[in-house]
């Protein structure tokens, strides 16, 4: 067993490794800040003073709501040096109870916020009778009673670590590895999201175990379009640049979230990231953007383009098995078209990317091949809050493509049937770990713990199945399973992967079967691909017209049929949970509407409630029609 060493431990020891490397990079008044690891380490222990001289206790709470920006980063270690448990908080959180909830559930005794998300805490406030101060990192607002800058608080820092170094240090050191570090909150897909407990060990023992499956270049910058306050921005993010002396980027703060959406291509571009943490959904965007800048350049480039793309894919297979005698020939074809045609949408990238990885349980091969084609390889890798998160990933050098990676070391794993009965390499069922990386359980839930973890094993929740000993496939949730009349279940998300994926009409999809005569499918149409497709074959229709909308759902219909017998999918999944029914929706599922989590994954049981009505409605004789009322209106 390694070494189990604190947050603090492992922060002090990579400052003396990297003293003068940078580790953070921030944008401030249109110019990039370099802040290195001594001057970090040092800021945070100035924190750490600040919070004790406003009466900050070891193991007490205090709640972090900011966009990302270097002081989230050093507000965080402020606390844990302290001694204290920071509770990180989506700044995406928009209604008053989500946050009043966490708050209060935490215990939280002071509230770091950014300007921009001050009004929030301000409109709860009255109701926090445990907070004692609010911290505001940034804004011109005028300060109110109880809130203070993140300036002063610095400023009492360094006359408390003056005027009180023993006791500072004393406290720095009574911190241990199973001391709590984070309450890390669910995204919410139930009424009360649960506080997930994460120790400092938990941090350090996924660092380590991290590095089995993948290694960082010393120095390498990593640009993270995550927010900071989920696990997997601290571990594959901070934590891990850190163990491999490299630095993190955060994209600029804009307005509000759509402005700082906007600056992310400039953020690319300046930044030149060797490696950036996405999901899926923000890589998918990477790709429509990409293929819509190369349409605008012409219909040659783009068939050059499609036909290098193609012949990259061949060439690459699944990864593992790239090349081969019989597809030699295309190498020198590749090569050719990485120089005129790769290298350009590469320097749209910075021109440095070696890779970026991709968070999320769901396989996405199509994705994956297209942009190891492009020659920067999106790798998938898989985990959970509840196992601080990384449980396995795909690498540089490691990787198969349908699978989501290779299982860190150490940490036990073994996959189980509902009754909690191991099963054989190839059988697919709950996916179930054992690691020093498991959370110590749910704040205030004894109940919900007891149920997650069992004699020290994590029962994810997810299903997948093992080949061997190295490569995890995850194949969906285990928990949220289509069930047939016949009370047979079926795994959904390799169908609506496959379909978004592969699919220009088809933005987001949701397929429903809960014990019904046949399964439906919920369609978020892409409205301008559909429209120019239409305008296109037909020259002159009007657009808005009944009859071009009732061809728009012939065309998202032949997007479904090509799954079944005689299509150019037939065969992919089994012809019974395929959709007999099609529900075209009227607006995509967003994080505004709640629709979709922090992390930009769909919550299925909140979008089956808020379409219910059109979910009994595809099960009528009118619904099932393709070509019916609700469909055409939605269009």
């Amino acid at each position: 067993m390694s070494e189990r060493i604190t947050i603090i431990d492992f922060a002090e020891r990579q400052t003396r490794r990297f003293p003068d490397h940078v580790f953070l990079r921030e944008k401030v008044g249109g110019t990039w800040t370099e802040t290195t690891y001594t001057q970090v380490r040092n800021e945070s222990r100035v924190y750490a003073a600040g919070f004790m001289a406003l009466g900050l206790q070891k193991g007490e709470k205090a709640s972090l709501l900011s966009e990302g920006k270097n002081l989230w980063v050093l507000s965080e270690l402020g606390i844990l040096y302290a001694g204290g448990v920071n509770v990180p908080l989506s700044a995406k959180l928009e209604e008053s109870n989500d946050l009043l909830f966490r708050i209060r559930h935490s215990d939280s005794k002071f509230v770091v916020v950014s300007g921009q998300q001050l009004p929030k805490i301000r409109k709860i406030v009255d109701q926090l009778p445990l907070v004692e101060k609010v911290i505001v990192l940034d804004g011109d607002a005028e300060l109110q009673e109880n809130e203070m800058s993140i300036a002063e608080l610095h400023e009492i820092g360094l006359r408390f670590a003056e005027d009180h170094p023993e006791e500072l240090e004393a406290r720095i050191k009574s911190v241990g590895p199973d001391d709590y570090a984070n309450i890390s909150y669910t995204s919410g897909t139930t009424a009360d999201p649960k506080g997930i407990l994460l120790t400092h060990r938990n941090y350090t023992a996924n660092v380590e175990q991290g590095s089995s499956v993948i290694q960082i270049a010393e120095g390498d910058v990593m640009l993270i379009l995550l927010p900071l306050d989920h696990c997997f921005a601290h571990v594959a993010g901070f934590y891990t640049m850190m163990l491999y002396g490299g630095s993190i980027a955060t994209v600029p703060v804009g307005k509000n979230a759509l402005a700082t959406l906007r600056n992310v291509p400039t953020a690319i571009k300046e930044t030149r990231p060797a490696v950036m943490l996405s999901v899926p959904a923000l890589a998918r965007n990477f790709k429509k953007n990409i293929e819509t800048a190369i349409k605008a350049k012409g219909p040659v480039v783009e068939k050059l383009f499609n036909f290098a793309v193609k012949n990259a894919i061949a060439y690459n297979k699944e990864y593992y098995n790239m090349g081969g005698l019989k597809d030699c020939w295309r190498k020198p074809l590749m090569v050719l078209f990485d120089k005129i045609i790769f290298k350009a949408v590469r320097e749209n990238f910075g021109g440095r990317m070696k890779f970026f990885v991709g968070g999320g349980a769901l396989l996405d091969i199509e994705l994956q091949r297209f942009f190891c084609a492009v020659g920067m390889p999106m790798f998938q890798g898989y985990g959970l809050s509840e196992a601080t998160p990384i449980i396995c990933a795909n690498a540089p050098g490691h990787a198969i493509f349908g699978s989501s990676g290779r299982v860190v070391k150490p940490m036990d794993i073994k996959i189980c049937d509902s009754e909690g009965k191991e099963l054989p390499k190839g059988e697919r069922g709950e996916i179930v770990i054992r690691g020093e990386n498991v959370m110590a359980g749910y704040w205030k839930n004894p109940e919900s713990t007891a149920q997650t973890v069992v004699d020290g094993w994590l029962h994810t929740g997810d299903m997948g199945y093992m080949l061997d000993d190295e490569y995890l496939y995850v194949t969906g949730r285990f928990k949220s399973l289509l069930i047939s009349a016949d009370g047979e279940k079926y795994s959904p998300e390799g169908f609506e992967d496959s379909l978004t994926d592969g699919s220009k009409y088809i933005e987001q999809v949701i397929l429903h079967n809960d014990m019904n005569p046949y399964t439906i499918v919920l369609v978020v149409p892409n409205k301008d691909a559909l429209k120019e497709a239409v305008q296109k074959e037909n020259p002159g229709i009007q657009i808005d017209s009944r009859e071009a909308k009732e061809l728009m759902l012939k065309k998202i219909q032949a997007e479904v049929d090509s799954y079944k017998k005689g299509g150019s999918h037939a065969g992919m999944f089994p012809e019974r949970w395929l959709p007999a029914a099609i529900a075209v929706l009227p607006e995509a599922f967003t994080e505004k509407n709640g629709l979709v989590n922090s992390t930009m994954k769909i919550v299925r049981g909140k979008v089956e409630k808020a379409y219910a009505d059109r979910i009994d409605y595809a099960y009528t004789a009118e619904g099932k029609d393709l070509l019916n009322e609700k469909n055409i209106a939605s269009l």
